[in-house]
């Protein structure tokens, strides 16, 4: 039986369904339970990148849009009184606003001329909320966000995790209806032949504008969740490290696809986890570089393809074991 892609996508998601919804009751260890919301939110942050990405554009300073979103999030939520539930999307539509205004002025750039530019916002960003934004930010101390769910209420760390679980589900749902529409065609058209796009009346500008926008707002809810989760925002949030975690999940797990960046921020974060609780610390990262070295040269396409190529060698396995036996004999 061979289990291509298109087999294995309706078993994968029900198997991940049923494990996202099981984990809180198959263990009480609330660090599980925590690790797991971070993960959803990760896959969401992961996710926006790769929007971008398909749309032929590199970001190197995502960080931006995932702070912005959630000190947006946090300040209208503190100052006005709103539900975080409403407000990390205003939050993220504040990111979304940025991310505009940014695509206004460098979208025409080529994919990693963009990149920097995108880098460089976000060191700026950093700076202007520890200096000039630093009455209403705190500056480098940070200022406390409200919960999502309020502590008072009992099993709110149930309520929680399962309220970022459905934001995640529609924020993969919404990304792949993008990717499946006339929209994602012409990202997808853009990204491989600009200039056949332009002959088959398809705007570069106006679309790869609209991918920045799509992804600045999924990466500032993505942002917003994490900070109204943890209840406190410091700007170590525009760190480096944040803008190039989503690219190393999307490139492990497959880039420019659906799955990819849930499979990747998965497996390394559990990776990740795994030699953190044998003791391993900065030597993390070394591990962490070979396999993405290794990724990179034998699954170029990531680990979504690796049924496929397994399927691939044991083929080729097949083939050549008559071939041994003729000439054995």
């Amino acid at each position: 039986m061979q289990l291509t892609r298109e087999k294995l996508i309706p078993y994968g998601t029900a198997a991940a369904l049923i494990i996202a919804v099981a984990i809180p009751f198959l263990t009480d260890n609330m660090f599980i339970v925590n690790l797991a919301v971070l993960m959803l939110i990760s896959i969401i942050f992961a996710s926006a990148w790769n929007l971008l990405a398909y749309s032929g554009q590199g970001s190197l300073g995502h960080a931006a849009f995932f702070g912005i979103g959630a000190y947006g999030s946090t300040l209208i939520a503190a100052k006005l009184g709103i539900t975080p539930f409403i407000t990390i999307f205003l939050g993220a539509a504040v990111a979304a606003f940025i991310g505009i205004l940014i695509g206004l002025t460098c979208v025409r750039l080529k994919e990693w001329f963009l990149a920097m530019v995108t880098f460089g916002f976000a060191i700026i960003v950093q700076t202007l909320t520890v200096s000039v934004l630093a009455p209403m930010t705190g500056g480098w101390d940070g200022i406390p966000s409200p919960r999502l769910v309020s502590p008072s209420i009992p099993g709110y760390q149930l309520i929680e995790y399962y309220a970022i679980l459905l934001i995640t589900i529609a924020a993969i749902a919404a990304i792949w209806y993008i990717m499946k529409s006339r929209i994602g065609l012409a990202f997808l058209a853009i990204r491989e032949n600009e200039t056949e796009a332009r002959a088959a009346g398809i705007d570069p500008v106006r679309y790869r504008l609209l991918a920045f926008a799509l992804s600045a707002f999924i990466a500032g809810v993505a942002g917003a969740l994490q900070i109204h989760h943890i209840g406190y925002i410091t700007p170590e949030l525009y760190g480096v490290d944040n803008s190039f975690w989503p690219i190393t999940y999307v490139i492990l797990g497959g880039l420019g696809t659906l799955a990819g960046p849930v499979i990747g921020t998965v497996v390394l974060t559990i990776l990740w986890e795994g030699l953190k609780a044998t003791g391993i610390t900065f030597a993390r990262y070394v591990v962490i570089g070979v396999i993405l070295i290794l990724t990179i040269i034998f699954l170029p396409r990531g680990l979504v393809s690796l049924p496929e190529q397994v399927q691939e060698w044991i083929k080729r396995r097949k083939q050549k074991e008559p071939v041994t036996e003729a000439a054995a004999e």
